[in-house]
């Protein structure tokens, strides 16, 4: 194990470490806050509805909306999808998918095809998933009704052209699925007309797990998931039709947005470029045996990566950084069968490298040296 330097590189499972004030908000809540949001008038709970409410104005801010109360909270990018999935969707609809989703995306797609009878076909895409954007037009369809995008890939870490992509199709609702992208790559949601964006708290952004949501441009288009108490109009048996009170009901993660309210407000600081990033990558590239599965152009590069080996499985890279160099990654499929299977490696999986902020060029280099070690 190497204590000089920040080995963790999985931070599109989760991000590590995280600013120091996450944690001490989470505890002045859990310790001296308390309370509730939304259920009732004491400080205590005052100071509770605070925390969701100046939460949302940072995301807004961060995701650029105009309407923060049409941000949806929830305890992950999943739930926030099945939201939009399962609440917009009709039957007979079709939807244009790109070629790197994640099964948080594809699982609901397939209930619903077996349910409603839905159907989905793929987005046209260069060879490392790039969406090609002029030829969206030939596979829309009278029955189109949404576009879903995985914005940066969790497999290759390519960043999808969001803004062109809704140019490219107006009139079809589109759905970005933000969970790898919000907190470090630009989503300007309501410059760009994006119908829904889904993000989640515990990777880009810095918060802890638990904690995520979604923009719903137009909360008149989209039924509820599930259905309870709000703390407003409680009188009546059926859901508030106003944002958010629609789409939230029961208690939400209060210890977990305290600590987002405090991530939001404390973004790391980054101590690399995108040209360190770069020059790692095709560092690696150069390595006898290594295919690095990433972005074809550098400027479509977010800041995670993989690799395959043509004599070593990802485990076993995995594995070995691990035990000889206390490098902390991730190998498999990474829960997006569909991707791999688009970049062929759904029969090897991969080893997949996920910066932070944090990491330095020492720490990257000592990554290098790593790879290079346990490849050779």
């Amino acid at each position: 194990m190497n204590i000089e330097h920040l080995t963790y590189f999985d931070n599109s499972s989760t991000s590590f470490p995280k600013h120091q004030s996450v944690a001490k908000a989470m505890s002045h809540y859990l310790n001296c806050i308390g309370g509730t949001y939304g259920r009732s008038f004491y400080k205590r709970s005052i100071e509770a509805s605070a925390i969701i409410e100046d939460t949302r104005d940072k995301l807004a801010e961060l995701m650029h909306i105009d309407n923060p109360e049409n941000i949806v909270l929830c305890n992950n990018a999943t739930q926030a999808i099945n939201t939009v999935l399962k609440g917009f969707l009709k039957s007979g609809d079709h939807v244009l998918v790109s070629p790197l989703e994640h099964n948080a995306v594809m699982r609901p797609l397939k209930r619903l095809a077996n349910n409603i009878n839905i159907s989905w076909s793929t987005l046209p895409a260069n060879s490392d998933g790039l969406i090609l954007v002029d030829e969206i037009q030939n596979h829309i369809t009278d029955r189109t009704k949404l576009i879903i995008v995985n914005h940066v890939s969790n497999v290759n870490g390519v960043i999808q052209p969001v803004k062109q992509i809704k140019g490219a199709a107006p009139d079809i609702a589109l759905l970005v699925d933000g969970a790898q992208s919000v907190g470090k790559e630009q989503l300007k949601c309501d410059m760009w007309s994006i119908d829904f964006a889904v993000f989640t708290g515990h990777k880009a952004i810095g918060g802890p797990t638990g904690t995520g949501g979604v923009y719903i441009k137009n909360i008149n288009t989209t039924d509820t998931l599930i259905e309870g108490g709000t703390g407003s109009n409680s009188e009546d048996i059926v859901m508030p039709d106003y944002a958010p009170d629609k789409f939230m009901a029961g208690t939400p993660n209060m210890v977990g947005f305290a600590g987002l309210f405090a991530a939001l407000n404390n973004p790391l600081v980054y101590n690399h470029t995108q040209a360190d990033l770069t020059d790692l990558i095709e560092r690696v590239k150069s390595l006898d045996g290594v295919e690095v599965i990433c972005a074809n152009k550098p400027e479509n590069q977010s800041s995670l990566f993989s690799i395959t080996h043509n004599s070593m499985n990802s485990s076993a890279i995995s594995a070995e950084l691990y035990s000889r160099f206390g490098v902390e990654t991730r190998a498999g499929l990474h829960c997006a069968p569909m991707a791999h299977k688009y970049l062929n490696t759904d029969n090897t999986g991969s080893c997949r490298f996920s910066l932070s902020p944090l990491h330095t060029t020492s720490d990257l280099e000592y990554l290098y040296r790593a790879i290079k070690d346990v490849v050779k």
